[in-house]
């Protein structure tokens, strides 16, 4: 396990410090902003309910669900048993750390934000994906480019964001398929 942590270390302060481009320094902090993505969220709202009404809302209650489920699972029940300093936090690498952000005084493990945003990425994959097929890889870099963002700025180590975005993952397809067993056939999209 000790070897694993180590080698977390290492990329850690690869991504942080050693990968780093002057565009990617002023991108990051913002790209990985959920005040950045709310044009988006809102297109998303307003996409589910204009084009498919009641469908849409069942659709985006479900998809507010998903990030319910997530954001508790990582923040409440993981990251408070596992207890994991952020690398901002930990005095013996905080020196050598590259902020780019407010560190945060929360725990490192899981990333919500990478748990939450895989989990809507996958969620809507096995959703709008059904019809939309082109909109998979598009959510899935979207997901792994804010994930990659919270090591890239200093505030989490790559298991971190590789764990969370797993568990975002299993939440995602769960609801996915919980919405599928209980949605009316009227509530398919066609």
């Amino acid at each position: 396990m000790s070897d694993l942590l180590q080698f977390d270390q290492y990329l850690f302060q690869l991504i942080n410090s050693a990968w780093t481009t002057g565009w990617l320094d002023a991108l990051m902090p913002v790209w990985r902003s959920k005040y950045f993505w709310m044009p988006l969220y809102i297109f998303l709202i307003s996409f589910l309910l204009i084009n498919f009404g009641k469908k849409g809302g069942f659709l985006l209650l479900f998809a507010l669900g998903t990030i319910a489920v997530s954001d508790t699972l990582s923040s409440q029940i993981i990251k408070k048993n596992v207890q994991r300093v952020r690398p901002c936090n930990d005095p013996r690498i905080s020196d050598l750390v590259d902020l780019k952000v407010k560190c945060g005084g929360g725990y490192s493990y899981t990333s919500s934000h990478a748990t939450n945003h895989f989990a809507l990425a996958f969620f809507l994959i096995f959703t709008l994906g059904i019809r939309f097929r082109w909109i998979k890889w598009v959510l899935i870099f979207w997901a792994s480019s804010i994930a990659y963002g919270q090591v890239y700025v200093g505030v989490h180590y790559p298991l971190d964001v590789i764990s969370g975005a797993m568990v975002g993952m299993v939440v995602g397809i769960l609801v996915a398929t919980f919405y599928g067993s209980f949605r009316d056939k009227k509530l398919e999209f066609n």
